[in-house]
């Protein structure tokens, strides 16, 4: 049956318009579970980040309907989600003073609690006094660096307690510490991100201890990225763990053994739109917009390209077949054998497994609902800032 003949069945989304973004909600399911067993294994609270998801439907999913805390990368997700029910948000991004107000107004009219980051007396400060006025208190971590050399101070510097003194007053209390071992996506080998996670731990514990021993509370110790949680030898003294990636994969974490090919979640429904088989090409009207022009994949995986083309109805690869080369609109797909051109004629419907979910997703206000290759239905997602 093709995918056609099941969206008509259902009478979901049936007119096909492409591209768009297919989420399999069986394989959202078992992605989230296994995570939830994994923390409760470890002994940690399990604290989603939800800047890939960005929907309320998939937090539901993810925490299996307890409205537990969550993690959100900017603005317009804290308010989404507080409005949502949610009462336990880390924004996980150092916030420019100039947000302050929505922060505040946000907390004062759902009575969630956001919870903010700093990571340098500078910040901090700039923080306290953007808060004056503010009707809600704000709950604030220090981010530590634990090896990305992103952001965040270290575990051990001398900056961490000053910090902390310019964090005390009535407005802002803080909170606890968190850290994030970006640079764990970097790495494949077991062992290697087993070690990370080791660092990312330590890094976080430490920091909290000497909060501590200078008289500081610090209620929260926050870290993660979904390699490390996964791959991590235990987690003493770490209260909570985020990741987000997990609940969706994409190629990129496929080609680092993170999961599996069938793990993953998310693919982009196209169709095909030209043949040119003097360049023994076809295009479709999947590009760097719908797909993102993202290659992470490709470090260990050279053919993933821009994404593996499927089947629309199975989701299982077509041969060899990758998005070779992606234009604003366009996708070119190179074909060696040109029987593909009579498999996939003009009209034909592939979906795109993508390198980058988080990138891929965020061109999209819903999601399409499959279950058994089949349409069931949406689900409202938001984007921007």
């Amino acid at each position: 049956m093709t995918f056609e003949d099941t969206a008509t069945r259902t009478g979901a989304r049936a007119d096909l318009t492409t591209p768009r973004l297919l989420l399999e909600t069986e394989r959202l399911a078992r992605n989230a579970e296994r995570m939830r067993a994994r923390c409760a294994a470890l002994g940690v609270v399990l604290r989603p980040h939800l800047k890939t998801a960005k929907s309320l439907d998939v937090a539901k999913v993810a925490d299996a309907g307890s409205f537990g805390p969550i993690t959100v990368s900017t603005v317009k997700e804290a308010a989404y989600f507080a409005q949502g029910g949610y009462r336990d948000i880390l924004y996980a991004v150092a916030l420019a003073p100039s947000k302050l107000r929505q922060i505040d107004a946000i907390q004062t009219q759902t009575g969630a609690r956001i919870l903010l980051v700093v990571d340098s007396v500078a910040a901090a400060q700039a923080l306290v006094a953007a808060a004056c006025g503010a009707s809600s208190v704000l709950h604030v971590l220090i981010e530590v660096d634990c090896g990305e050399h992103r952001s965040g101070v270290a575990p051990e510097a001398e900056a961490l307690l000053p910090i902390a003194r310019a964090l005390a007053g009535s407005a802002v209390q803080l909170a606890g510490v968190m850290t994030h071992a970006g640079h764990s996506y970097a790495a494949a080998d077991p062992d290697v991100i087993a070690d990370i996670a080791e660092d990312e731990r330590h890094a976080a514990v430490t920091a909290a201890t000497l909060l501590r021993e200078a008289g500081f509370p610090c209620p929260i110790v926050s870290m993660g990225s979904t390699p490390t949680v996964l791959f991590a030898r235990h987690l003493a003294g770490i209260t909570e763990v985020r990741c987000g990636i997990y609940m969706m994969w994409d190629l990129a974490q496929l080609s680092r053994g993170m999961c599996e090919q069938d793990d993953l979640a998310v693919s982009v429904l196209a169709t095909v739109i030209g043949h040119n088989r003097a360049a023994g090409s076809l295009v479709i009207d999947a590009g760097a917009l719908a797909l993102s022009k993202d290659l992470g994949a490709n470090t260990f995986l050279p053919d993933a390209r821009y994404g593996y083309v499927c089947d629309p109805v199975s989701l299982e690869r077509l041969g060899d077949l990758s998005v070779d080369v992606v234009h604003q609109e366009h996708g070119t797909v190179h074909v060696r054998d040109p029987l593909w051109f009579a498999r996939l004629p003009i009209g034909a419907l592939v979906r795109i497994l993508p390198n980058h979910a988080c990138i891929t997703c965020a061109a999209y206000d819903h999601y399409d609902l499959m279950d058994g290759g089949r349409p069931v239905g949406i689900w409202e997602r938001i984007n921007g800032w």
